[in-house]
């Protein structure tokens, strides 16, 4: 009997993650933050590695292959200790190294639905020049007069049936110090991702709320500040120097943010302006490269902002366009291994699968346990349901928010209906309750419209394929007063699209609200509350829901709910 070929694909960056490939087919992938509870966790690969291990039921020994990747020091990466011992420290198994970009190259190429595409990486940073994988001698490879260490700021790939030819790679100098008293760039100076990161850091007083500053830019008004970045002979600049001044207020507690609200939001909507300005630059000067027509995939940090992503689409900067879903560093370990299995082991490029919920499945046993663990500590009471669906459409219709713990979960940092917050977004007032109530985070945040694929457009003026909302979209008049809950103060909406062939219970919980309602649409939010990841257990489900204004929890089959005061034991 043939054995197994497993590949595993390890990301040992900040947002760690560990991927695992049994005869090129996904079968366990976990991002590090979901098992530490540390946003954004990473280094040391130890327990996103043994989940895998332990989701597929093998040992490290009965391994193939293990591809990893890190920011810097490519070469020193010691297989048995990196900040810590690692799950396959006492094997033979081989161990291969590869490069920042090349990692997130590899992790859109193999999971895009196009034989033949060209792949964009842009991110905050990515490997240093002498350790970079992918330079070839006809690649043109740009870099300053400063002295200093070079990294990857962004890079340009053609792919075609699995095989990869760099084409274009841009770097930038690592920062020396501190560029101004109250704006500093993280890491090299002419980024991207490194301004979004440092906006973030200024409005909110931490690197990583990306995200959030996209949400608060719609508040902003229109200014005449200065450009952040200068457009030049296919390359992006920071303009350092000019526009730093207008960083005058970092925001040092909640009460200020509140109390200079228009000023923070002006800030965001001036970068998110840039920002799409600079990547559609980007796109264009790089998209020259390849054959006209040529579709694109995007990976790297970047990626993920969903208004730029729609503006390359509205304005026909390119007409067919992937977005890795885990675009950030929790998808090295999805390009990782798919380099080892189709480079290093010369595979063949399978059909992409659309699913991402690669996180391992709890049974109604290993749920039932957890609830009968916390059944003396909690006043809660369970059920099975015969029809799930049903009972979950039916409290959503009469006005309920539900915890929805399907499967397995998914990989990348938005809820697609395996691990979410649900609502009816017809409420007028469901938006500041979910954030208020359930969430704990700012009233400005919007929240996100799950829609059925084949009724997209009949809610949303583009209507876009857009199953791992990473793209806006702008309501239709008619419907911007009747779903408020998830209509940001825009008109644009973060949609996902649902489709049965790949998220069939999601798809029919719509379905089902949308027979009860008239409305085929639902409120979707991540199941978690502020500064915590995404939940990954029936225990961490049920911590959610007991401390927060949640109405009803479903856990597969498993309906749970609060006992009244006067409900007996």
């Amino acid at each position: 009997m043939t054995q197994p070929v497993y590949v595993l694909g390890t990301g040992l960056s900040h947002d760690g993650s560990a991927f695992l490939l049994k005869d090129g087919v996904p079968v366990a992938a976990i991002e590090k933050e979901r098992l530490t509870r540390k946003k954004h966790d990473g280094g040391n690969d130890q327990l996103a590695v043994q989940y895998c291990l332990d989701a597929a039921g093998i040992k490290a020994h009965d391994l193939t292959l293990i591809v990893q990747t890190a920011n810097f020091g490519k070469d020193s990466i010691a297989r048995g200790h990196y900040l810590g011992p690692r799950a396959i420290a006492d094997t033979s198994v081989p161990v291969l190294s590869i490069s920042h970009h090349l990692a997130h190259a590899w992790s859109a190429a193999a999971a895009a639905p196009y034989p033949k595409c060209a792949v964009l990486v842009i991110d905050g940073c990515g490997s240093p020049l002498d350790q970079c994988d992918d330079l070839q001698c006809e690649m043109p490879v740009d870099i300053g007069s400063e002295p200093g260490m070079y990294c990857e700021k962004d890079s340009f790939y053609l792919f075609d049936n699995g095989t990869p030819t760099p084409l274009i790679k841009d770097l930038s100098v690592m920062n020396q110090t501190d560029l101004a008293a109250n704006f500093r760039m993280p890491t090299i100076r002419h980024s991207i991702g490194g301004v979004y990161s440092a906006a973030s850091n200024y409005c909110f007083g931490n690197m990583d709320d990306a995200g959030k500053l996209m949400g608060l830019a719609p508040y902003g008004k229109p200014s005449n500040r200065p450009p952040i970045f200068l457009l030049a002979e296919g390359r992006v600049f920071v303009k350092h120097g000019h526009f730093d001044q207008e960083f005058c207020m970092p925001r040092t507690s909640y009460k200020q943010f509140t109390q200079h609200f228009q000023h923070y939001a002006d800030i965001a909507r001036w970068v998110q302006s840039e920002t799409t300005r600079a990547v559609s630059y980007l796109v264009k000067e790089r998209m020259k490269n390849v054959p006209a027509g040529t579709p694109l995939a995007l990976a790297g940090g970047v990626a993920l902002n969903a208004v730029t992503n729609a503006a390359l689409m509205r304005e026909g900067v390119v007409k067919d366009l992937f977005i890795q879903p885990a675009a950030g560093d929790n998808g090295l370990a999805i390009g990782c291994a798919w380099y080892g299995h189709i480079h290093h082991q010369d595979n063949k490029r399978t059909s992409p699968s659309k699913s991402i919920f690669l996180g391992r499945n709890y049974s109604n046993e290993d749920i039932l346990k957890t609830l009968q663990g916390h059944s003396q500590r909690y006043q809660i009471s369970w059920m099975e349901c015969d029809d799930v669906v049903k009972n979950g459409a039916e409290a959503l219709a009469n006005g309920k928010t539900i915890g929805w713990f399907q499967g397995g979960a998914e990989l990348g940092p938005r809820a697609l209906g395996h691990r979410s917050i649900l609502a009816d977004p017809r409420l007028p007032d469901i938006q500041l309750h979910i954030n208020k109530n359930i969430k704990n985070r700012e009233d400005f945040r919007p929240f996100a419209p799950s829609v059925l694929q084949e009724k997209v457009n009949d809610y949303f003026v583009d209507a876009w394929y857009s199953p791992y909302m990473i793209l806006t979209d702008l309501i239709r008049p008619e419907w911007a007063d009747k779903l408020k809950g998830v209509v940001h103060v825009d008109g644009s909406c973060r949609v996902q699209t649902v489709d049965a062939s790949w998220n069939e219970r999601f798809h029919q919980l719509i379905a089902h609200f949308g027979t009860l309602t008239g409305t085929y649409v639902l409120l979707n939010t991540s199941f978690n509350v502020r500064g915590m990841p995404i939940v990954e257990t029936p225990a961490e489900a049920l911590e959610v829901f007991l401390n927060s204004a949640m109405d009803e929890l479903y856990l597969n089959e498993i309906r749970v709910v609060k006992k009244q005061n006067n409900e007996s034991e």
